[in-house]
Order: C-alpha cells, then sequence, then structure tokens
C-alpha cells in the first residue's frame, strides 16, 4: 500500500475506514501526536477504552507481549485499539543487523519473529498503531515491508524553513484566523521549526485576540516576546534600503541580546536575502508573477526586494555574499577569531554598506 498524506488519513479515520496496522514515523513529531491522538479518542467511546484500548510505550514492549496483546478479541466495542507510543525505543521494531548474526539466523523462518507474523496476519479486530518519532523503520526490511501490505504509513520530514511562515498562515486561517505575513514570518524565525510549538503559540495567540481581529507584528511582541523594531527582518530592510544608522541601531540591540539573536542565524537569514537579490538580477522577466515564482516570497514583500536590488548591483551582490561566508566562518571560531559576536555583526554591516 503506498504511502498515505496525513489529508488521506483524517478523511479514512472521521468516515471510520480502519486498517490493522499504522505507523506514523519521522522527524517532525507534531503529526504523528496529531494522528495518534485522533485513534486514541475517536475509535472508541470513554467507556469502551477502559476496555478495549492499550497505550504501550516502546521501551518497555517486546515483541511477543505486543504480538500477544494485539492478538486480543475487543470485549465491548467492534475494535480493540493498542497504541505503541516512543515506538523508536522498541527493539524489535530497530534490530541491530550484525553480519554474523544474519550468517547464524540464514535459513530462520518468519514464524521465530512473533511480531512480523502478527503483522503479516493481523487481528482484523484490532488497529495497532506504532509512533516512530525522529527515525523511521528500514524500509527495506521485513517488518517494514509487512506493514506496508497490510496497513498504513504515514512519514513526515522536518518542514523547510521557507515554508514555516505559510504553515502558520493556514494553521491559523483553518481556526479562523488571519495573521499578516510579516507577522508569520517574525514567528517562523523566532519559533524555529518545532511545530508544536508552534501550535501552541498560534492558539495562545488566538485566545488573546479580539473578535475579526488580524495578528500583526504589535501581537507578536506583546504575546511572544519578539520586538516589531528590533528584529533579523527588520534589520534585513535597513540594510537593503541602506539605511546605514538604524542598521547600525538593530545590530547593537542584538549585541546586547545575543542569545535572542545569535549571530550564525542573523547571516544565515541575511544569506538567504542576498542570494535571492543575486537571482532578482539575473531574471529575464522581471514581473511581479515572475519574481515571486522565482523568489518564492510572499507577494507582500516583492516591493522590499525590487528596492534592495536597486541599490546592490550584482558585483556588488556577488561581493557581499562573500563577506558573509567570511563572517559566518568567523563567528564559528575558524582562523582562531576572538573577536566578539556584536563587534563581527557590526562590522559585516559596515562593510556591507561600503560593498
Amino acid at each position: 500500500m503506498p504511502l498515505k498524506t496525513i489529508e488521506e488519513i483524517k478523511r479514512d479515520l472521521k468516515n471510520r475506514i480502519y486498517h490493522p496496522v499504522y505507523v506514523f514515523q519521522g522527524e517532525e513529531p507534531y503529526y504523528i501526536d496529531q494522528l495518534a491522538g485522533i485513534i486514541e479518542n475517536g475509535v472508541l467511546n470513554e467507556m469502551e477504552r477502559e476496555f478495549d484500548q492499550v497505550v504501550l510505550y516502546g521501551k518497555d514492549c517486546d515483541a511477543a507481549g505486543l504480538a500477544s496483546t494485539a492478538k486480543r478479541y475487543p470485549m465491548l466495542s467492534g475494535y480493540q485499539v493498542v497504541i505503541v507510543k516512543e515506538a523508536q525505543e522498541m527493539k524489535a521494531l530497530f534490530p541491530k543487523a550484525q553480519k554474523e548474526d544474519a550468517e547464524k539466523k540464514e535459513g530462520s523462518k518468519e514464524k521465530d519473529d512473533p511480531l512480523l507474523n502478527y503483522i503479516l496476519n493481523p487481528q482484523p479486530s484490532t488497529i495497532l498503531v506504532f509512533c516512530v518519532k525522529y527515525k523511521g523503520l528500514d524500509k527495506r526490511g521485513k517488518i517494514f515491508k509487512a506493514i506496508d501490505k497490510n496497513g498504513v504509513v504515514f512519514e513526515m520530514k522536518k518542514i523547510y524553513e521557507d515554508k514555516l511562515a505559510p504553515w502558520i498562515e493556514q494553521y491559523l486561517f483553518a481556526g479562523g484566523t488571519k495573521i499578516t505575513p510579516k507577522a508569520a514570518l517574525l514567528m517562523a524565525d523566532h519559533l524555529g521549526n518545532d511545530l508544536s510549538r508552534i501550535a501552541n503559540e498560534c492558539d495562545k495567540l488566538r485566545i488573546n485576540l479580539k473578535k475579526d481581529e488580524i495578528i500583526d507584528l504589535h501581537h507578536i511582541e506583546l504575546y511572544i516576546g519578539v520586538s516589531k523594531d528590533f528584529n533579523v527582518f527588520e534589520l534585513q530592510k535597513a540594510i537593503g534600503e541602506k539605511d546605514f544608522l538604524l542598521s547600525m541601531k538593530i545590530a547593537n540591540y542584538f549585541a546586547d541580546n545575543p542569545k535572542e539573536h545569535p549571530i550564525q542565524a542573523t547571516i544565515a537569514v541575511m544569506y538567504n536575502f542576498f542570494t535571492k537579490l543575486l537571482l532578482y538580477h539575473s531574471l529575464p522577466d522581471k514581473s511581479k508573477n515572475s519574481v515571486v515564482a522565482a523568489l518564492k516570497i510572499n507577494p507582500f514583500f516583492i516591493r522590499d526586494y525590487i528596492q534592495a536590488a536597486g541599490n546592490y548591483s550584482y558585483l556588488k551582490l556577488e561581493s557581499i555574499i562573500s563577506l558573509l561566508k567570511e563572517y559566518d566562518l568567523k563567528s564559528k571560531g575558524v582562523g582562531s577569531n576572538s573577536t566578539p559576536d556584536g563587534d563581527l555583526l557590526r562590522e559585516l554591516i559596515v562593510r556591507i554598506n561600503h560593498s
């Protein structure tokens, strides 16, 4: 059975279309918890869960015990639900494939593996769920192939940084709330790619909003604690506009708050900005739609890029990108550099301004 998307799985669960085995795995735990929660709270009612639902943890599970539990018949419901959380710690799912062990076991039959044997012949009235966080089953292994044949596999990789702001906008919009593009971008930069944390902060913002209020920079500053005036995107904009005084003012703020604004993260955002400006100069078609598609930016920010491109020629941008690489290495101590990060950032901005 092909790997399913989260939308397909949610639709099936809503329509009470169940499969005997599920594996929710990958680097992003948010969706793993979400899907497991739908099954944990949605298949059986409260009374049925008392008798026909079992929640286990991988480190406490052995293959024979789990297989025996899964084979049981439900008492009150039409289904028994067995959920294995933290299944990445279950040894039976991740056997150590040492060569000598393989040679010793050569010719052994599948019946010697109780978990594999169960998955090959699952109990139709049991819904067995494995929550495998931060890793995935070996797709070449027998366990994965058996689950892929008789069940459903959902795999979620970490979301790319450039997809975080749209994810925030979509998450809030699904709950009836809007957010400005700049606020979403600032929120994504501050929170990183931990979707559970982002979702919690979005919910907190929504609770504090008035009816029909749109989340903007003021709300991000008030409820999440990120300055609407002194952040990496305001620095990016100031540099793009060649506003040297404002750039240095923000750099000084960063120097006084190094934990909230590490220089490596600041350089990474600036590098992304200037490489997109470089790409802008090379575009044969500089119409709005073409630029938005090529640079993969929100149309809201296109004016900033056009203005910055007018201030920095292609040759200047090449020089600035080299500077960013140089200062990124310096910030990591390459060449035995001992200059404080705040001084490095100020020095970098001065050199960019004179490029």
